[in-house]
């Protein structure tokens, strides 16, 4: 598992090449695999591979979506409020489990917060989002995550760089 996380990037270049339908049912196996609270599974999950639907979730908000134009896959993950107060952590725990799931497939892939961004025309980027998949009303949409083949490659981050200053042990200020 280390060597998977070590791997995983956020790719926002993708091959013009589609992901198969096999590996697609095996990535919507992992999300609905992912642990949630109390076993609620509060999620829904939109599978969209419609480039014209691709490209109308690119402008989702104004920056930080654009690479979805590119992508041949992406998963609108939303969820019931009403069903689970931890929505949004099982809902991003389920993006994980499917952007971990596409490195081990040979797939990049890379997160795109919805919650709580503005689109830019006065709405929300959520609202925009439910209106071109057709999601109900009553469904939040936390996020798009992005999947495909890798045009870019990007090394795993130095264990240098990683922030062990903020690891403490046994209470706060105990370093390692």
């Amino acid at each position: 598992m280390l060597d998977i996380l070590r791997q995983r990037r956020s790719i926002r270049q993708f091959q013009q090449r589609p992901v198969e339908p096999d590996t697609i049912e095996l990535l919507i196996e992992a999300m609905l695999r992912a642990p949630s609270s109390r076993g609620r599974n509060p999620w829904e999950f939109v599978v969209v591979t419609d480039p014209a639907k691709l490209q109308a979730l690119a402008r989702a908000k104004p920056s930080g979506a654009e690479f979805l134009a590119a992508a041949p896959l992406a998963v609108v993950i939303a969820a019931d409020q009403q069903r689970c107060d931890v929505w949004v952590e099982d809902c991003a725990i389920a993006a994980i489990i499917l952007q971990l799931t596409a490195v081990t497939l040979g797939l990049g892939s890379c997160w795109a917060q919805m919650r709580l961004r503005p689109h830019g025309d006065g709405r929300m980027a959520e609202a925009y989002v439910r209106e071109v998949v057709g999601l109900p009303a009553q469904l939040s949409v936390d996020c798009i995550v992005g999947i495909g083949y890798p045009a870019e490659t990007k090394s795993a981050h130095p264990r240098s760089t990683l922030a062990f200053d903020q690891v403490h042990r046994e209470q706060y200020a105990n370093r390692r």
